[in-house]
């Protein structure tokens, strides 16, 4: 396994947020609505996993190192890992695991359905991203992993849709993702200068 150390720290830096979380929740920390606290950190947790492996590609590219385009595929999965958290914690501390409940929300609530939508996208990425996948969808793998941008842009819908009363941390969320967006243009990725070598 390539950069093993680099991959520990991802893995250790992606379990410690949750559990102090919890733990915060558990002690009272997170007054007066925990579940809620717990359900929008985990849903801003996915969200700044997404930009940091969106940040990989153009991190290599910059730097000639490789590792970070190694751990990428481990970022985007602890993304999903977040989200399935995110989304569980709706189910049960918002809606105390009514289903009936669930599908009136998602008729009421339209960032309900974009954050549905959004959930789907990262599923198939994340069910895709296996080598397996590789080989069997050849050049078209590229293709559906496309979706990501797709993904990014109903994530960061769904967070306006939630703070729009106060728009500043939304903006530099949205602000990141766009930069990203922009160093992915074939124009702007070719004139990257190099920093270093791989």
């Amino acid at each position: 396994m390539r950069y093993p150390w680099f991959r520990f720290g991802i893995f250790i830096a992606g379990c410690l947020f949750p559990a102090w979380w919890l733990y915060q929740a558990l002690t009272g920390q997170l007054d007066p609505d925990p579940g809620k606290i717990l359900m929008d950190r985990l849903g801003l947790g996915a969200l700044v996993f997404l930009l940091i492996t969106l940040s990989m590609t153009p991190l290599q590219r910059l730097s000639g190192w490789s590792g970070w385009v190694v751990v990428r595929r481990q970022l985007g999965l602890w993304c999903f890992a977040y989200i399935v958290l995110h989304l569980a914690a709706y189910l049960v501390f918002i809606l105390g695991l009514d289903w009936g409940q669930f599908g009136v929300e998602l008729r009421k609530r339209p960032y309900i359905i974009v954050g549905a939508l959004g959930f789907v996208g990262l599923l198939v990425l994340a069910v895709t991203s296996n080598r397996y996948s590789q080989r069997r969808l050849g050049a078209r793998w590229k293709k559906l992993h496309k979706l990501v941008y797709v993904v990014l842009g109903l994530g960061l819908l769904h967070f306006l849709w939630i703070v729009r009363s106060d728009l500043r941390e939304w903006a530099i969320y949205a602000a990141v993702g766009g930069v990203l967006m922009v160093l992915r243009l074939p124009g702007v990725m070719a004139r990257l200068p190099r920093w270093g070598r791989g």
